[in-house]
């Protein structure tokens, strides 16, 4: 019996590989004869560097860059040898966390620091990024990123504009010839999953401003500031992508992105799956195990078990969830591909001790354990 493992982390508490360590256990207690394979599972967001990097024998760097204030921070990345792929998510060098409530206010936060990881890992000879660009703090449409990589941005008095988003009102003409050169060679992948429109009613000022730290007056200036950069980009580069699905995504990250560097913006959890190449290892399997922290009704919204059941589901294969909770809507997710789903949780506990790495390890054997032990019976 060949059964794939592609879990995603119980945030808090097991990563990827530990929470499929655990269920692959619990396999090898009931049948220690099946043929269980452990596949890496995230979206693009936290713990996709972890996650890739202990499922694909990669190597994780860590790099001091520019934070999002403008002060030193140290940020993680991974590299992935044998495709010469770097896996970065933003949030670690340009994250909200990494901002004190009180000093939050993005006309002053860069994403500088995403850039110096980018030019690092270009150095480290990558040419291939997946790029996770959640939890953002910055509204600078990437120009700190940028910035970082050589583009260059003047004001009407042709002097370098400085970081933040203050400067995009600023912003008059671009200069590209200082850019590093190998980014000719490179190729992004942008995890993205919104589908925002750079400014207006529903662009990133307006939609996310707030939640970093932007009064109304605040917005109104960012909001001003994006509109005047995409037609500089437009007039200085012939490139009309303001709408573009998605270039309003981590406070037009994902415009600076696409305007500068080519990349393609797609779902978190399709670059992951095509990264790991999960459907060839599923198409031939006789059960799929996967599941995540919280099994909900925003799981079967399309997050990452349900691209995993979606993917298994193309060749027939049954697939089981297993999950630190489930909720009431989470039967939505049976409608999107999953057979069955499981609670670990086995008595009344505390979320800290659910959480707890030893109890959701233990708990995560167990479950597993009377799973294929019913699975053994049924067969029988």
């Amino acid at each position: 019996m060949k059964i794939v493992i592609s879990i995603d982390s119980l945030k808090g508490s097991l990563t990827s590989i530990e929470a499929a360590n655990a269920v692959k256990k619990g396999i090898l207690n009931v049948d220690d004869k099946s043929d269980v394979v452990i596949m890496p599972l995230a979206d693009g967001g936290e713990g996709t560097v972890e996650a890739l990097v202990q499922g694909m024998n990669g190597e994780e760097k860590i790099i001091s860059v520019t934070g999002p204030i403008n002060e030193k921070v140290d940020a993680t990345y991974g590299i992935l040898k044998d495709t010469n792929t770097a896996i970065i998510e933003m949030a670690q060098a340009s994250g909200l966390p990494l901002v004190p409530e009180q000093l939050r206010n993005p006309l002053n936060t860069t994403t500088y620091g995403v850039g110096e990881i980018i030019k690092e890992a270009i150095e480290k000879g990558c040419r291939n990024f997946i790029v996770g660009i959640g939890g953002s703090a910055t509204n600078d449409c990437g120009v700190g990123m940028l910035q970082a990589l050589g583009f260059e941005f003047y004001d009407e008095n042709d002097n370098l504009v400085e970081l933040g988003g203050k400067v995009l009102n600023q912003i008059k003409s671009i200069k590209v010839d200082n850019r590093i050169k190998e980014l000719y060679e490179c190729n992004f992948k942008i995890a993205c999953d919104v589908n925002n429109p750079l400014y207006g009613e529903n662009g990133a000022a307006y939609i996310y401003g707030p939640q970093k730290g932007a009064t109304e007056e605040i917005v109104k200036e960012l909001d001003k500031g994006l509109r005047n950069f995409a037609e500089v980009v437009k007039k200085e580069l012939g490139k009309d992508i303001a709408h573009t699905e998605g270039a309003g995504a981590a406070g037009g990250l994902g415009f600076g992105f696409l305007g500068f560097l080519n990349a393609k913006l797609e779902s978190g959890i399709k670059i992951i799956l095509d990264e790991i190449n999960l459907e060839e290892v599923v198409k031939d399997a006789d059960l799929v195990i996967t599941g995540e922290g919280r099994l909900d009704n925003q799981t079967a919204m399309g997050k990452a078990p349900i691209g995993v059941a979606k993917l298994s589901k193309k060749h027939g294969v049954k697939v089981i969830a297993i999950a630190g909770c489930t909720t009431q809507d989470a039967v939505k997710c049976n409608e999107e591909g999953i057979d069955a789903y499981f609670s670990i949780v086995n008595k009344a506990m505390t979320i800290d001790e659910a959480m707890n790495k030893e109890n959701a390890t233990q708990n995560m054997i167990e479950t597993t354990t009377q799973i294929f032990n019913l699975i053994k019976a049924v067969k029988n």
